[in-house]
This record gives structure tokens, sequence and C-alpha cells, in this order.
């Protein structure tokens, strides 16, 4: 029962892809077929969507993952290999964590020292809800480009653009979704992301070829994205225009609020863009944030508790609520700290516990190469692709993995059919990079939610250039166009 010679690994890049020859595909989706139900269930009849509490979806990731291991086990997957899956799982997200804990410290160093309040304060005054959205979309896509993260922007500009545009009266999901069109656009298109190098890497081409070819799906794609946007912006009922004065009057009277501010994160995104460590980065942004509270907003200090340092202590650790004049930015200058974190840390640890166990008993090897052979037509092969890569972003709750089983198991396939490899790339970034935010439990769903503080479900119909991604390449591959074949096919 405990030998593993059924079992077949292969890395390509720091990730493994076991492969069980006991294990059928009906086994394989077991868990699958489980996990959708209960999470159906929990969100489709239990009211208020906590059938266990606030931590449902966390517990519901357990049990899928416990359902899969009895799987395993009984196709001769021991304990022991789960478990090592699980911890190499929870290796690979452990500096991820440490950001996300990062980030809640950054979000409520920013906001005692006024960094946030500034950002709204001056936002207000150039940013009118006529251009907002797609004007959001603009600037996450230029940050994201220049800096090759889609996390580092929406935990720099996102959490400012989602403050001002609250400000302005316009709903968060829709701000959320056009600051992940954007940022997801340019990690997309930026020779700096992992995501990026990855994708050609396991398709067997260069990124520059794999850049360029991702343009003819991408930036009609994006073009579209800023088309309804534009037309969202030019519909939307705000109270932003006429409250704007007001607005700016509370801002000023609750804060210190100078130009100054700003060298804080300007100082942040220029350490990133000289390639400094995120971790590094963000710390030097809290710390920064301290001493210009300081500096700068005494009085707020002094009105949230005693002690000045406790106060600096506790924004960066636990909730801080700042009271001013106005309901809206009362309610809009809140932070959890590093506590307001935890929750998506939770989450992203129990989805490692799930893919983790599904990927070491083989399930996601067969999964995706069933999927393979049903692939008869060269349409067919691209569809299977996506469904592939949007499988594995719900299954395995792993972007990376989501580029790299389908990305090994559709090479050859796809060289079989005369399609250039970067065919491959494309598709797999168009299906797999970008729809990993719109899947709750994902590591980027979860951080992405995490951090601009809108859930899934509110962002996930206006996140428009990640839905669209996968139907643009697919429109592609059935219209035939731009599919480069290999020379001599």
């Amino acid at each position: 029962m405990q030998e593993n010679k059924n079992l077949s690994e292969i890395e390509i890049n720091d990730q493994k892809i076991v492969e069980n020859k006991e294990l059928s595909l009906f086994e394989s989706l077991i868990p699958v077929v489980i996990l959708m139900g209960l999470l159906a269930y929990n969100i489709f009849f239990v009211e208020g969507q906590e059938w266990f509490g606030a931590y449902t979806n966390q517990f519901i990731l357990l049990i899928g993952g416990l359902v899969s291991a009895i799987v395993g086990f009984f196709n001769k997957v021991t304990i022991s290999r789960m478990a090592a899956e699980v911890w190499e799982n929870w290796k690979s997200v452990f500096v991820p964590i440490l950001i996300l804990f990062l980030v809640g410290a950054l979000a409520g160093s920013w906001l005692v020292s006024g960094i946030i309040p500034a950002m709204v304060y001056y936002g207000l005054q150039v940013l009118s809800p006529a251009v907002f959205l797609p004007a959001s979309v603009i600037i996450a896509a230029i940050i994201s480009i220049a800096t090759g993260s889609s996390w580092t922007t929406s935990a720099t500009v996102g959490i400012a653009l989602i403050g001002i545009g609250s400000a302005l009266g316009i709903p968060p999901g829709m701000i959320a979704g056009a600051v992940i069109s954007g940022a997801y656009f340019g990690d997309k298109m930026s020779p700096l992301s992992d995501t990026t190098n990855l994708a050609p890497a396991m398709a067997g081409t260069d990124l520059f070829t794999h850049i360029k070819y991702m343009g003819y799906t991408t930036v009609p794609t994006i073009v579209i994205t800023l088309v309804v946007f534009a037309i969202l912006s030019g519909t939307i009922d705000t109270s932003g225009s006429a409250d704007i004065s007001n607005l700016l009057v509370s801002i000023d009277n609750t804060f210190n609020i100078t130009p100054l501010l700003f060298i804080v994160p300007v100082a942040v995104i220029a350490m990133i863009l000289m390639k400094t460590k995120p971790l590094v980065a963000l710390g030097v942004g809290v710390i920064l944030a301290a001493i210009f509270a300081f500096i700068f907003q005494g009085d707020v200090l002094e009105g949230l508790s005693d002690s000045k340092f406790q106060t600096i202590i506790n924004s960066i650790l636990t909730d801080t609520q700042i009271e001013t004049d106005d309901e809206k930015l009362t309610e809009l200058f809140a932070a959890g700290g590093m506590n307001g974190m935890l929750w998506t840390i939770f989450l992203i640890v129990c989805a490692m516990v799930f893919g983790g166990i599904m990927d070491a008993i083989g399930a996601l090897a067969k999964i995706t190469k069933s999927l393979l052979s049903i692939a008869s037509s060269v349409f067919g092969l691209f569809a299977s692709t996506v469904v592939s890569c949007l499988g594995l972003n719900i299954v395995a709750s792993d972007q990376y993995l989501a580029l790299v089983i389908p990305g090994k198991m559709f090479k050859q396939a796809y060289e079989d059919k005369g399609l250039a490899p970067e065919n491959l790339s494309r598709t797999l970034e168009d299906s797999g990079t970008v729809t990993s935010v719109l899947i709750p439990w994902n590591t980027c769903g979860a951080y992405q939610s995490g951090v601009l503080g809108v859930g899934v479900g509110e962002y996930f119909v206006y996140a428009i250039f990640n839905w669209l991604s996968p139907f643009t390449t697919l429109l592609f591959a059935a219209l035939n166009l731009k599919i480069r074949m290999l020379r001599g096919k």
C-alpha cells in the first residue's frame, strides 16, 4: 500500500508535476466535484455565506484536501508524500504571505501618516468621475509594465485609486475591476514579470517573441476594456462632483496635508523600479510612513491614543479608524493593519493544502492529460489549453501551476499540429495568468481582494480585461487569426 512505484515526477523551473498511473480520471475529479459543490452550496443556499463562520471558504478547501488525501491513499500515495507536497506549496507562498503582512502594515501606517488621505485629497482635484475609470486602467497598466508586478501595483496606486474613487461615489467593485484590468495587462506585457518569463520557457520560445505575439490578442482586449470603462464612467451616477469641496475641507481639517507626504510612495516605487526586493521596499515604506506620521500628523496620533508611538504600532498591527467631519471619509479612512490580512493568509494556506495534495496524488496531471486527449482539431487544442489553465487556477489555486502543467503537457501536441510555440505561450498567459485573480481562493484572487478591500464577487464582472482575454484567444483560434505555423508545416 505504501509503494510509490506508480508515481513519476517531472520538474521544471522548480515546479513539480506528479503523474500517477493508477489514478483514474473519475477518481481525480471526485475532490474537484465535492469542492465545487460545497462552494456552490455555501454561495447560493447559505444565508450570509457563512456556513462554517467567517472562515467558511478555508474549511471547504481543507475538506477538499481531506477528500483528495483519501483518494490518494487508496491509490498507493503515502501520507508523507502528500505532506511533503503541501510543505513545498507552503514554502512557495512564504514570501507572498510576508508581503501581505507588510501590505497590511503599509495600509495602516500610510493612513495615520496622512499619505493615503493626501492621495485622496489631490486625486479628487485631478481625477473627475467622467474619466476616472479609464484613467485608473491606464495608470495601473503603466505602473505594472514598469514594475512587472500586478501585486505591487495594487499595493501602491491601487489602494490610492480605491480611496479616491470611493470618495467620488464610484462603486468599489468598478474601481477594483479597472485597477486589476490595467495591472494584469501591464503584468502580461512587461519583460520584468515572472509569469511573462515563465510562459515562453514552458512553451519553448523566447521572451520577446512571446511578448510581441501576445500583443495580437492583448491589445484589442485592453482597447475594448478601456471603451467599456469610458462608457461606464459616462453613465454611473456619482455624488462626487457636488461633494468634492466638502470632502476637501473635511480632509484638510483632519490631517496636515502637504505634497511632502508623497516622498514616501515615490521612494517605494523608485526602489521597486530599481529591482529592490518587494519585502525591503515595502518595509522601508512602513518605516518612512511611521517617521512622517510623527513629523506631520501629531494631532492625529494623539487623538487615537495617549502615546504617539503606540498609535503607530497599533496602525501597523491592528484596526485603525480615523473620525472625520464626513461619514463617507470616516468609512474610507479605516485600515486593518497586519491583522486585516489574516483572513486572506489563511485562505492561501488552505488553498495550498488542497492544491498540494491534488498535485501529490497525480490528479492535476490526469485531468490535464484527459483534456489533451479530446483535442483533435487546432481549435480543440487551443480550447483544451484554455480549459486546462482555468481548471488549474480553480483546483490548484496557484497561477504558476496553471502555466507550468499545461505548458508541459501540451507542448508536444502543439508541435505535432505544426503550431509555433508562441501560440502555446500566448494561450497560457491569456487563460492562465489573467484568470487567477477571478478565483477567490486562488493566491492571486485572495491577494487582490485582501489588498484592495473588495471581494472577488464585487469586482469579477468589472475585471473586464481578465475574463475577456480567454474569449479573445479562442476567437483568434476559431478565425485562424495570427496563428503562426512552424516552418515547413
